[in-house]
């Protein structure tokens, strides 16, 4: 099938039907042409066509009573009417009862090809939505973790499918809010470490004077207030996957310590001098060009060579721009279910526009601003969950709440004891609240 979209052209004019096959031809369709709409019908499998094109006045069988035949098999499938001068009227009836567009004969042909890419990107989201949506509703499919139909998110995906089952070190690269924990996550779950913990390490939120004693414990009496043993984060891993998020942050003279965790697969408690083996893959996620870092002394060469023997680099959003309408209609329905609230889907002007802005926090970035479409925070969304639009006050008070929640944490770099002092409030009481609007993984990439 051509990659620009499968039409189906109806018209009971064979001239017409040739001009019209050989010009959307030209332009990269692939065309099916039908003199008789009766055998349109008979022909059409809505799984193979991505949209119809159809006169609306023809013998036997005209444009309506042909899109009424064709949404009783997909009612999604987009219908183009083509219509002379005095029957606007009809056309515009039949837009109330399904059709996608009109165009008025003569029709301009570039016109023609622009309606039809605009009707064929829709359909193509939507069936991409409708897969995902299965997938997210009953499944853990790779497709619906890191979302997106762009060249460079079908190579990750099979990337990460490839390496899950090797116990090979990985360092990821991309900047804030591309998916570096999506991915570590996802390469954990699909390998036979998933029945282990996946334990997630910000180097850059664990201080640096306790820094050794939660990555590798601690004995009993090992300093002040060390009343028994504990064991660190790279213990309690074992079997499992230890994710190091923002590796570029962590001192040199810590440095080496990992380096030799990596490197003997063993650790020694702080205070102790037993050595305790330790079975862990580690994916190590960065910001930063660690070759850039280590040949200017910001960063061990040996930790990076270590790391870097598989690296995975993952795109800004900008390098696939494609990807945002659809992203963007899956974060607003995402929002809308957490919020309890209905919400029209966004508009193709709406999609246009975002595909035009730079995006600098990237998916993050793009999820939060879905979520305040979702909310109507900025003037596009249409969130309602009462009649007439309008949701009760206790539900935009929850929903005004966890937005200020969201923003204070992505503002803390998803640190929620930062964003508890920015807010204002207990520890205690933000977890509560994370947990009760579901903002759990504030630092996920989608």
């Amino acid at each position: 099938m051509s990659e620009r979209g499968h039409v189906l052209l109806v018209d009971d004019e064979p001239e017409l039907v040739d001009a019209a096959s050989e010009w959307l031809g030209v332009s990269g369709f692939a065309v099916s042409s039908f003199t008789d709409p009766r055998k349109a019908i008979a022909s059409l499998d809505p799984d193979a066509v991505d949209c119809v094109v159809s006169d609306l006045r023809m013998p036997h069988l005209d444009g309506m009573e042909l899109l009424k035949a064709i949404t009783a098999k997909d009612r999604r499938l987009p219908v183009i009417l083509l219509t002379a001068h005095g029957d606007v009227a009809h056309a515009v009836q039949a837009m109330r009862h399904g059709a996608h567009d009109f165009l008025e004969k003569p029709y301009d042909a570039d016109h023609l090809v622009a309606v039809l890419d605009r009707a064929i990107e829709e359909r193509r989201l939507r069936r991409e939505i409708s897969r995902l949506r299965a997938e997210l509703d009953g499944s853990a499919e790779l497709d619906s973790r890191l979302v997106g139909a762009s060249r460079q998110m079908r190579e990750i995906r099979a990337k990460i499918l490839q390496l899950a089952n090797f116990d090979v070190d990985i360092l990821v690269h991309g900047e804030t809010g591309t998916g570096k924990e999506v991915v570590a996550r996802a390469l954990h779950d699909f390998s036979r470490r998933a029945p282990h913990r996946f334990v997630a390490v910000n180097c850059a939120a664990v201080p640096e004077t306790i820094f050794e004693s939660e990555m590798f414990g601690h004995a009993a009496g090992a300093f002040t207030d060390a009343k028994g043993e504990r064991e660190g984060k790279v213990e309690y891993a074992d079997g499992g996957t230890l994710f190091l998020d923002e590796i570029e942050s962590m001192p040199l003279n810590l440095q080496a310590k990992i380096l030799r965790v990596l490197q003997e697969r063993e650790v020694e408690r702080l205070g102790s001098n037993k050595s305790r083996p330790i079975d862990i893959r580690v994916v190590a996620a960065t910001k930063r060009d660690l070759k850039i870092e280590s040949e200017a002394g910001r960063f061990r060469p040996d930790l990076y060579y270590r790391l870097s023997t598989v690296e995975l680099r993952l795109p800004r959003l900008a390098e696939r721009a494609g990807d945002v309408s659809l992203l963007f209609t899956l974060f607003v329905e995402r929002a809308a279910r957490r919020f309890g609230i209905n919400v029209a889907p966004p508009s193709h002007g709406v999609l246009s526009d975002l595909a035009t802005r730079p995006f600098a926090g990237n998916v993050r970035e793009l999820k939060i601003e879905a979520e305040r479409y979702a909310l109507g925070l900025n003037g596009a969304g249409a969130a309602s969950s009462a009649p007439g639009g309008f949701a009760d006050l206790p539900s935009q008070v929850a929903a005004f709440e966890a937005d200020l929640i969201r923003r204070a944490l992505d503002a803390s770099d998803g640190s929620a004891t930062l964003a508890a002092e920015r807010l204002g409030l207990p520890r205690r009481t933000l977890s509560e609240k994370i947990a009760r609007y579901n903002l759990r993984d504030p630092r996920s990439g989608h």
